[in-house]
């Protein structure tokens, strides 16, 4: 059995109004992988957390002014209660634990595992399992409970199938790819059927302080594929997206938006869901001689508005809590790096709205302090009217995480 992981340290801050907050963690990573024969192999991952300093962040505080008059307040008893406090606690949790079964014409892994899709650096429109940090899009994934089957075709050509149970079987996550290879491309096909959940924040369960969710069936005929064209690496991902929502779930909504539609139908609207919608990433890089590398990604996404001025309340909470992948419709994400020594890289991303015209800066350092010692530093600078996408209200800021591997 093969122990390792590491130890993460991290340090963020962030000036919102006229205040700075600092919030701080401590990441323990333990690693368990186990061959016991050439057809089967065993892999775990144990996270331990602990968080420092700022612990509770009010989302409101980030939401431009003219969308939070639809959050509701909770009083109970006399008492006012925010149902959008996001709260940082100490956790601790097995993160993956998987078995692999190696046969001759197929491999099986059964357990919490790694699932990814796509080819996308920032975006991933077929990736349904993860959610990417736009200032650190590279930053490891969490498992996911699934069966996979990988089944290679010839030399190739493969096939991935992937079934993630859930409480109700009609709405059981189902995945099957073809993965294959023609020239100097990569390229795959998919279908996935995913449960997915939206969520109304302005109804707020006053005892559990949950919000609403509706469940409902994504699914998406998706395409990628990378390679290398004219000297370039490039990059392309396509998903077409389908929701459909079962006629309980649609009158479950119903009745429970009520009781705020009889507060006043002016200020409340029924949540907006896009039924019928694409996503799209096109991606090149290019590395120069003197090891400057450069990268450009453009990405759409039809669920999303065009004009910032029609974003609301549920717009800027399903897209902070991940359930859409963009509040604006079109972007681009630029990142370049360059090696000042062989131990230290210096670089940054610039990410723009081309629909709200709002944009953010990040820019990194990256060093080798010592073997098997990371020293990463991060800083965020937003510039935009207030809300867009990258408004300067978000909070300018940055972070420090040191890793030592072990």
């Amino acid at each position: 059995m093969e122990v390792f992981g590491y130890f993460e340290p991290q340090l963020m801050g962030a000036k919102i109004g006229s205040d700075f907050y600092q919030l701080s963690s401590n990441k323990l990573r333990v690693d368990l992988q186990l061959k016991a024969s050439d057809n089967v192999s065993f892999g775990a991952n144990f996270d331990y957390i602990t968080y420092h300093g700022k612990t509770k962040w009010d989302i409101l505080e980030f939401l431009p002014k003219s969308v939070t008059a639809e959050a509701s307040t909770i009083n109970l008893f006399g008492y006012e209660i925010n149902p959008y406090i996001l709260p940082y606690e100490d956790k601790h949790f097995l993160d993956n634990a998987f078995v692999k079964f190696s046969f001759k014409y197929a491999d099986f892994t059964i357990g919490k595992q790694q699932l990814s899709m796509g080819t996308g650096y920032a975006w991933n429109p077929t990736d349904v399992f993860n959610k990417k940090d736009i200032i650190d899009p590279t930053y490891e994934q969490p498992g996911h409970n699934a069966f996979r089957m990988d089944l290679p075709i010839k030399s190739d050509f493969g096939i991935t199938a992937i079934y993630a149970p859930t409480e109700d079987w009609k709405y059981t996550d189902i995945l099957l790819k073809l993965k294959g290879r023609i020239s100097h491309f990569d390229f795959s096909l998919l279908g996935i059927q995913k449960q997915w959940n939206y969520t109304d924040a302005r109804i707020v369960d006053p005892i559990a302080m949950n919000f609403y969710q509706m469940n409902t069936k994504r699914h998406i005929l998706g395409a990628d594929f990378v390679g290398e064209l004219l000297g370039l690496g490039v990059w392309g991902e396509y998903a077409y997206n389908k929701i459909k929502i079962d006629d309980d779930e649609k009158q479950a909504y119903v009745n429970a938006f009520a009781p705020l539609l009889a507060l006043s139908s002016y200020l409340y609207r029924p949540m907006e869901i896009k039924q019928d919608y694409y996503e799209l990433v096109l991606g090149l890089d290019y590395t120069f001689d003197f090891q400057t590398y450069i990268m450009c990604e453009y990405y759409r996404n039809t669920s999303a508005k065009s004009d910032y001025k029609q974003y609301n309340f549920n717009d800027w909470m399903q897209y902070l809590s991940a359930e859409t992948k963009s509040i604006t419709r079109d972007q681009v994400y630029l990142f370049v790096k360059h090696p000042m020594t062989d131990l230290i890289d210096i670089g940054g991303s610039y990410i723009i709205s081309l629909s709200d015209n709002s944009s953010a800066f990040i820019p990194m350092v990256t060093y080798n302090v010592f073997e098997n010692v990371d020293l990463s530093l991060f800083g965020n600078y937003y510039f935009g009217k207030e809300g867009t996408a990258y408004a300067s209200n978000l909070g300018n800021g940055g972070m420090f995480r040191l890793r030592v591997y072990f």
